[in-house]
């Protein structure tokens, strides 16, 4: 962990993040009604079903929704990927339709990540072999908060290297992290680690996702894409439901990261809620009148 302080020195705005964020917050309303940047950020959603009541024929309900989305709203993109616990990967395989949309599964002991790590591989792998390609896992953060970084780097690289050409989301479970520094720390860990995403939060722990925890994520992606030329996505997740809510970490990516990032393959967002709630702020603007979707 020092080596990568040397090479990745935590930025002295950090100190003044909340007037950054109170900034960025004014601004990202001016495209409330920007339908084009909805409909992007729509296309950037990770619809996710991550309930104890989950079932197999749920899951297979909540995929054909996406399924019917293409011919029941064509003048929308879809989605940019399902995610569903590890044991529905294959009902999700089975029962997408849509190319478009990325099969995505929690795996590795999630939400707290506490089991062992040839479990988190062996869940993982079976995933992949059932037909996932992204998988989101969690940070060993009671490890990390303990300074155990070498156990954290490997055990990352360990669930890695069953992967083969799937993409690796790391949560932070930002809320878990009390300063910048240590959100810093730990997305430069993630990305040494071979991440290709780096996510806020599970959204079972409070508080859940933050502007502030995401711009120190953002600031370490420019930075790590600086120095090595890898560019790392990054997913916001965990109480984003209104369309006001996501503007602000759009936002964060514009600003931070450029337009070049402002895509599915870079940005993310973990939401359900948000689908509907997005859907009817487009509608609305563009019939001029108060329209309520409640599709998902």
């Amino acid at each position: 962990m020092e080596v990568i302080l040397e090479n990745f020195p935590v930025p002295e705005e950090f100190k003044k993040i909340d007037e950054i964020i109170e900034d960025i917050k004014k601004r990202s309303g001016k495209e409330k009604e920007n339908t084009e940047v909805l409909k992007l950020i729509f296309n950037c959603i990770d619809l996710t079903s991550l309930n104890t009541t989950d079932s197999a024929d749920g899951i297979r309900k909540f995929v054909d929704k996406v399924n019917d989305f293409a011919s029941d709203y064509p003048q929308m993109p879809n989605v940019a990927a399902i995610c569903v616990f590890p044991v529905f990967a294959s009902v999700m395989t089975n029962t997408l339709k849509q190319e478009n949309v990325k099969k995505a599964v929690v795996s590795a002991g999630f939400p707290s990540s506490q089991t062992f790590t040839d479990i988190k591989k062996l869940e993982t792998q079976r995933a992949l072999e059932f037909g996932a390609d992204e998988v989101d896992i969690v940070l060993s953060v009671g490890e990390f908060l303990e300074g155990n970084y070498d156990f954290v780097y490997e055990e990352i690289t360990a669930v890695k290297s069953v992967m083969n050409n799937a993409h690796l989301k790391v949560i932070l479970e930002t809320g878990a992290l009390k300063e910048p520094d240590e959100i810093w720390m730990a997305s430069h860990l993630c990305m040494e680690a071979g991440s290709e995403f780096l996510k806020t939060s599970t959204g079972k722990q409070q508080p859940a996702a933050t502007p502030e925890a995401f711009y120190v994520m953002a600031k370490a992606a420019k930075a790590f894409y600086d120095k090595t030329g890898k560019k790392t996505g990054l997913k916001a997740a965990g109480g984003i439901s209104t369309t006001e809510d996501v503007l602000v970490y759009y936002t964060i990516i514009k600003d931070v990261l450029g337009d070049e990032w402002l895509n599915n393959e870079l940005f993310r967002i973990g939401a359900s809620r948000l689908a509907n709630n997005l859907l009817s702020d487009i509608f609305t603007i563009e019939k001029g009148e108060k329209t309520e979707i409640k599709y998902f």
